[in-house]
Parts: structure tokens; sequence; C-alpha cells
């Protein structure tokens, strides 16, 4: 039986992250990444944001998931929310506006567009 559970909860676990992945990508992702399309700073700077989340991941090591994507992007979000940030208001984010969460969290929508889809 234990084997059985693993599995349900693993799939659960992918399917939770996914949702998690979803919902940031539709509150962050679709507005940061049409902007950084069009603005080559921005671009760079998601990039590097990027390599740091995929540098703290280990992402040399062992592979991207959705599960590991998740959790850090939550992990980043509570630890922001902890020390006094809070997010952009309304439903246009100020691209140009120097905010570290939402530029790495923005980063992380862009490393899960690289993810398989998921089932």
């Amino acid at each position: 039986m234990n084997g059985l559970f693993s599995g349900a909860a693993a799939r659960a676990a992918l399917r939770s992250a996914y949702a998690c992945l979803a919902e940031l990508h539709d509150t962050v992702g679709v507005s940061g990444l049409d902007a950084a399309d069009t603005n080559p700073g921005l671009m760079a700077v998601v990039d590097q944001h990027a390599a740091g989340v995929r540098d703290s991941l280990s992402a040399d090591t062992r592979p991207l998931t959705a599960v590991l994507l998740a959790a850090y992007a939550e992990g980043v979000r509570d630890a922001a929310f902890t020390h006094g940030w809070r997010p952009p208001v309304g439903p246009i984010i100020d691209w140009s506006a120097n905010d570290w969460v939402m530029q790495r969290l923005l980063a992380v929508c862009a490393l899960a567009r690289t993810l398989p889809p998921s089932n």
C-alpha cells in the first residue's frame, strides 16, 4: 500500500506544482514576458535571475521540475512578505520598476516555459 500512496502523493504534488506555476504565469508571467520580449534590458535582467534560480536549485546537477520551481517561487514570495514586500496593486505591472522579487518570479515563469507540459 505504501508504494500506491507514494505514487498518488507524487501525482498530487505535481498537479499542485503545475497549478501554482500556472497561477504565477497568469499573474506575473503573461505581462512580464511580453514586456521582456520588447525590452532587451528587462530580458537581460530576467536571464540573470533565471541563472540565479538555476544555481540555487543546483540545476547543473539535477533537472528542473515543476515541483522545484513552484516550491522556489513560494519560498521567494513567503520570504519577501516576511520582510515587508507587497505585490503591485492593480491589473498593470510597471516592469520598469526595479523590483527584485517580481523580477525573480518572472524568471521562474521563464524557466517554467522550458518544462514539459503537464498531463
